[in-house]
């Protein structure tokens, strides 16, 4: 999704893209260790009702990016902010991966968790900076149909996870 985001942007661009990105990603998921469980009781969320949310919202952004005409210029009239919306979140650090989060905070501890996250971004972001050796190997063509593809499973995954949150959200309700 990367490299069908930031198709049409210079080197340049993409690097802060990628930076952008990860920096995005980081606070959020760090935040999300540290308050996640707060925030949620608060709000009164639970991680059904947060995972049907990011469900819808990938869902949508995925749909969006399918029927968007190519020559529509999205990619460069957002460039400023592509990096913390889709990119930073939700397509780095989701519903998915926050609720995981929280699990793995009271699974591994706080080190833990956070050393994995950071190991995952690190690996993520140097994949990001070399995106432009993948380009040049698969080229503009052959990056386009991968974006469509993967948009596809994106639609795929935000759909089972309104799935699976409806279904944990009825077994709940049930239970009590």
């Amino acid at each position: 999704m990367y490299l069908s985001l930031t198709t049409g942007l210079d080197r340049e661009d993409r690097r802060k893209v990628a930076r952008q990105s990860i920096l995005t990603a980081s606070v959020i998921g760090v935040i999300f260790v540290l308050t996640g469980k707060i925030i949620f009781k608060i709000l009164g969320i639970t991680f059904s009702d947060f995972a049907i949310a990011g469900g819808l919202l990938l869902f949508t952004f995925s749909i969006l990016d399918l029927l968007r005409e190519e020559s529509h210029p999205i990619r460069k009239s957002y460039t400023t902010s592509l990096g913390v919306f889709p990119i930073g979140t939700p397509l780095i650090v989701g519903p998915a991966l926050l609720t995981t989060l929280i699990i793995l905070v009271d699974t591994q501890g706080f080190f833990s968790t956070l050393l994995a996250f950071g190991l995952n971004l690190l690996i993520l972001g140097i994949a990001f900076l070399k995106a432009d050796f993948i380009l040049s190997i698969i080229g503009e063509s052959g990056a386009r149909a991968f974006a469509k593809i993967m948009g596809i499973l994106l639609a795929a995954i935000g759909i089972m996870m309104v799935r699976r949150g409806v279904i944990e959200l009825i077994s709940h309700n049930i239970q009590r």
